[in-house]
């Protein structure tokens, strides 16, 4: 089980949050030590709606998530308004930092890139199948795909994830939740079927996309409004080749 941390004890970890790996919506992301000297990435909760107890509970659940492809929990703090989250640190951060061309001179080759997809669908697919509760996570996308010191592929940031039982396949949102570009349809458009773990699987598509096209989803700098974001690309790009079939007849 994860550790519990009072406030003052996250404070000296990160030596008055000295160093900040990120920031995000849900909060910042600082270096910490532990006292045996193990490195360690602490999230700082700055909106989160749960109370003390629901965030141990979620904390809890999470906590017992063991796999080779899912980000360790190390620890947490729940202290009056204050949350924060302990991971283990990852020396080479986020996929976000090598997938892309104009990242300069950081990006992986497509051996480690295919390597790297297997590892994240593994990981997902032990959120949904692998655990006593199903695990949705809901923001699947190269930034919180961290990398270890081998390029090890870690699913993290759980911080809009749902749980819920394993024999249940839809459940209820009351708002669409999750980045731009790899939000699935059905959380904007309840008509086209429920919500279920198929909107990670959608989002994984979407990081596949990023991947073997070394370009963002959201491409706001493209020619065409068709252009800026792939689904709308792709359905282009099909239309033009039946198109051309049907002139061709």
């Amino acid at each position: 089980m994860p550790i519990r941390y009072s406030y003052s004890n996250i404070r000296k970890m990160t030596q008055g949050f000295k160093d900040k790996l990120g920031e995000g919506g849900y909060g910042s992301v600082y270096k910490g030590n532990l006292r045996s000297g193990r490195l360690v990435a602490i999230k700082i909760l700055e909106k989160t709606k749960a109370n003390g107890q629901d965030f141990i509970n979620e904390v809890a659940t999470i906590g017992r998530i063991h796999h080779v492809n899912v980000v360790q929990l190390v620890g947490f703090c729940v202290e009056g308004s204050k949350r924060a989250l302990v991971y283990d640190f990852m020396f080479n951060g986020s996929l976000d930092k090598y997938v892309y061309f104009q990242e300069g001179n950081n990006s992986l080759d497509y051996k480690k890139l295919y390597e790297i997809s297997l590892g994240v669908a593994r990981g997902i697919e032990y959120l949904h199948r692998g655990c006593n509760m199903q695990i949705l996570h809901f923001d699947i996308k190269p930034h919180n795909v961290l990398l270890d010191e081998n390029f090890v592929p870690k699913v993290s940031n759980f911080g809009i994830a749902r749980l819920c039982p394993l024999d249940k396949s839809i459940v209820s949102l009351t708002a669409a939740r999750g980045t731009m570009g790899y939000i699935a349809p059905e959380l904007f458009y309840r008509n086209i079927g429920g919500v279920s773990y198929k909107a990670d699987v959608y989002s994984f598509g979407m990081l596949l996309m990023e991947m073997a096209s070394r370009r963002k989803n959201l491409n706001a700098v493209a020619e065409h409004t068709s252009q800026i974001y792939f689904p709308s690309c792709f359905m282009t790009k099909s239309l033009k080749e039946m198109t051309y079939k049907w002139k061709m007849q």
